[in-house]
């Protein structure tokens, strides 16, 4: 909900900036989502007047204008608008501009004709909101020329940009928001004016019923206004409404619109002429009705629809939509006023049935007070008076069937200081609740509350302490730590992953080195880094021990490849080595702390291939319970080879990388043997796990089993024919395994041969040989078809 602070000015004194007043707000439990100054965002926007419009010489739908921008200076614009004419006054977005959302405007040539800007509409003035009138903003005829725009329509204010929850409809308006406000910074507010005097001698009730025949409504009151003159409403209403995003009309209907705004009420006015039954009747809808709302739709209404009908004729969408058939026009001469409370849960599910969900079903599916429909349509009334729009008729229709009654409520306020850590006096407690109408009186060390109607939130004591908490502000509540007798000490869950990690690892034959995390900036040229690559942009070290540990690591590597490198330097004929340690990227903002990531780093040589590498990195996904990691060939990383290393993913994310080194990287550190390591991100491997173990029972039924060999080309991936058996496998496959991979004399050069043996089961029976013989068939015409296969 957006609510500019010129407006909230109007019923509260406010006397700080809007971003501290968002800042206050937020504190006393008013959620501010923002806080939108629009004349940040709209820049060298002035007032233009259209001189000339000629055709576009190349171009139907375009036309040429000529626009006087001040002081006789003309400028040419090319526009494909339809809705202006010679002589209109719009906004004009010359050279150099800005609109809302950082769009840039500058001259440039259209269908080959020069244009020195643009000539702007509501929306494209971040006016108007979804109901933005089509074509130019077309101003009024006494505007003048060459003004800066936000100062002819006023949009110097602050708008501040609200999220009000469910439970708090009396702050869907912007005399709710001044009581809070006004409570917020200890000042009063005022109520707006609803004084009225009724000039039309004609009393309402000797010309139109109303009867309520359904408890969905709980309040209907209406009004009647003669002599009704159809015009423009004053500016300060129309730049009230387009600061909030509503688009003014005309008058009555901006009444309308500004009172719900205002109060939090939603209203409608019919054209007295439409109700030819001179009855008013709020009912349920027919099945398989057809009602055609303001917006020109045809809808499809039902039984559980509430109606606004004149005698059986729909004429509006009881707490939703006006309809077309009762609207008011331009010769509306007499208006019925009409301004009702509904069940909230009906107008929420019949607005979303009907896929339409407007302002005021929005703040009716809140449930809002029955006895703001009171104040709302005397406030109307009001308003008709001060713009002389028409004369107001005696007499008030009101049916009221079950009136909401104010409720007490008793506290104490030693509980409220208990519950909330605080030492408040009563006195104070009572002064926070009279700042929010919950009139209060002291007995004894009680506190006794008289709720309004339109809190319907305080229901109990809890609600009453959170609202002295607010108030008194929840930055002013001391810190306190939970008090305990006992202490628990465990592992987190973190810790628990890197010691089933560990233990993998360990199993694996590896054993854990240590080493230090800051390196020596000389590293990158060992490890064939680049040198525009973004791993040279490291953390200095402001003090450190020399230039060989002055910079933060970026990468593994080099830890790695000195450790193994150590190790063949010593004469051992194998290495098998893990480590568990941070990178360090720099943070983009001047004095932040870097950003540190999670690695695992592994590296071998002596005896093992890449194959040794890869199986250790699937014991890890299966022990921590990973699913969805595949391998893509990776030839760009310089410090791999490019025909024997990979990157690894789960699902899109990238893992980590495995290979064998380069062997000119080999030679930087002295290690004549082939090294083979991986990167893993630990951070993202442990986001993936689940090492909550689920157990099944052992199957009833046998299981089947089928060898398979194929000669398929050299490139083809292990990977890609194992996605294939379990797609085409679906649940009948088990397991599958890759038993024998085979090059030589007898394979064709070129190729290989791949063979897997696959073990086919279900549940619930034994598979037949003709069941088991129809999947595996499927499963090798694919692979002949997809990869070229060919069976031995």
């Amino acid at each position: 909900m957006n609510i500019p602070v010129k407006w909230l000015k109007d019923y509260v004194d406010i006397n700080i900036p809007a971003k501290e007043l968002g800042d206050r707000l937020t504190l006393s439990g008013s959620k501010v989502e923002e806080v939108i100054t629009s004349e940040d965002e709209i820049k060298n926007v002035i007032t233009g007047k259209i001189v000339e419009i000629a055709p576009h010489p190349d171009a139907e739908k375009l036309v040429v204008c000529q626009v006087n921008i001040g002081e006789e200076e003309l400028t040419q614009i090319v526009t494909g608008a339809k809705n202006m004419k010679e002589g209109d006054i719009v906004p004009v977005a010359v050279h150099g501009s800005t609109l809302p959302g950082g769009v840039k405007i500058k001259k440039g040539k259209l269908r080959g004709i020069v244009s020195n800007g643009m000539m702007c509409s509501e929306e494209e003035l971040g006016i108007g909101g979804e109901e933005a009138a089509e074509g130019l903003l077309i101003l009024s005829g006494d505007t003048p020329i060459g003004k800066d725009i936000k100062e002819v329509l006023g949009l110097n204010n602050a708008v501040i940009e609200f999220e009000i929850t469910s439970n708090r409809p009396d702050c869907l308006s912007v005399v709710g928001m001044a009581r809070e406000t006004g409570a917020t910074l200890g000042v009063p507010y005022k109520m707006p004016e609803t004084n009225y005097i009724s000039t039309c001698k004609e009393n309402i009730n000797d010309v139109l019923k109303v009867e309520i025949r359904d408890d969905l409504c709980r309040r209907y009151v209406a009004r009647g206004v003669k002599n009704v003159k159809i015009a423009p409403s004053p500016a300060w209403m129309q730049e009230r409404l387009m600061e909030s995003g509503v688009r003014p009309i005309n008058n009555i209907v901006d009444i309308t619109n500004f009172v719900m705004l205002e109060l939090g009420q939603p209203m409608h006015a019919f054209d007295s002429r439409e109700i030819t039954s001179n009855s008013i009747i709020i009912e349920r809808g027919k099945e398989n009705e057809k009602f055609v709302t303001l917006d020109e739709v045809e809808r499809d209404i039902d039984s559980n629809v509430l109606c606004i009908k004149d005698g059986e004729r729909t004429v509006a969408l009881a707490g939703i939509m006006g309809g077309l058939n009762s609207e008011v026009k331009e010769d509306t001469s007499s208006i019925i006023f009409e301004c009702a409370n509904f069940d909230g849960t009906n107008i929420r599910l019949s607005s979303k049935k009907l896929g339409l969900r407007t302002e005021a079903s929005g703040k009716f599916e809140k449930d809002l007070d029955p006895n703001l429909v009171q104040i709302a349509i005397d406030r109307a009334c009001n308003l008709i008076n001060e713009l002389n729009a028409g004369e107001v008729m005696e007499g008030t229709i009101d049916v009221y069937p079950s009136s909401l009654k104010e409720t007490t409520m008793e506290v104490s306020s030693l509980w409220v200081n208990k519950f909330l850590g605080t030492n408040i006096s009563k006195e104070d407690m009572k002064k926070y609740l009279d700042r929010l109408e919950l009139k209060t009186t002291i007995k004894e060390e009680n506190l006794i509350i008289q709720v309004p109607t339109f809190r319907s939130d305080i229901v109990i004591k809890e609600d009453v302490a959170e609202e002295i908490a607010r108030i008194y502000g929840y930055n002013n509540i001391p810190t306190t730590l939970i008090k305990s007798n006992s202490q628990r000490g465990g592992k987190s869950h973190k810790q628990n992953l890197q010691d089933i990690t560990v233990e993998v690892l360990i199993g694996s034959g590896l054993n854990q080195s240590i080493s230090y995390s800051f390196v020596s900036p000389k590293v990158f040229d060992k490890v064939l880094i680049s040198k525009d690559s973004p791993l040279r942009n490291t953390v200095k070290i402001k003090n450190p021990l020399g230039e060989d540990y002055s910079i933060m690591r970026t990468t593994t590597i080099p830890s790695m490849m000195e450790a193994l490198g150590r190790n063949y330097s010593r004469s051992n004929e194998e290495a098998r080595l893990f480590e568990i340690g941070k990178i360090y990227l720099p943070n983009e903002k001047e004095n932040e702390l870097p950003e540190e990531i999670n690695f695992l780093t592994i590296g071998m040589y002596g005896g093992v291939d890449y194959l040794d590498l890869k199986g250790i990195l699937e014991n890890i996904v299966e022990a921590l319970g990973i699913k969805g990691v595949s391998y893509k060939r990776e030839s760009e990383n310089p410090s791999y080879h490019p025909g024997k290393t990979a990157k690894v993913y789960i699902g899109e994310k990238l893992l980590g990388t495995l290979g064998e080194i380069h062997p000119d990287l080999s030679d930087n550190y002295e290690v004549e043997e082939r090294c083979y390591v991986a990167e893993i991100n630990l951070d993202v491997l442990y986001k993936n796990s689940n090492i909550n173990k689920k157990y099944i029972p052992l199957p009833k039924y046998p299981a089947v089993t089928r060898d398979m060999a194929m000669i398929v080309d050299d490139e083809v991936l292990v990977q890609d024919i194992e996605e294939i058996i379990v797609k085409q496998g679906g649940k009948m496959v088990e397991s599958f395994k890759l038993f024998d991979v085979y090059k030589g004399k007898q394979i064709p050069e070129g190729k290989k041969s791949i063979a897997y043996s696959i073990v086919y089961r279900v549940e619930n029976k034994t598979l037949t040989d003709d069941e088991v013989n129809k999947v595996h068939d499927k499963i090798v015409r694919t692979l002949e078809n997809r990869l070229g296969a060919n069976l031995r």
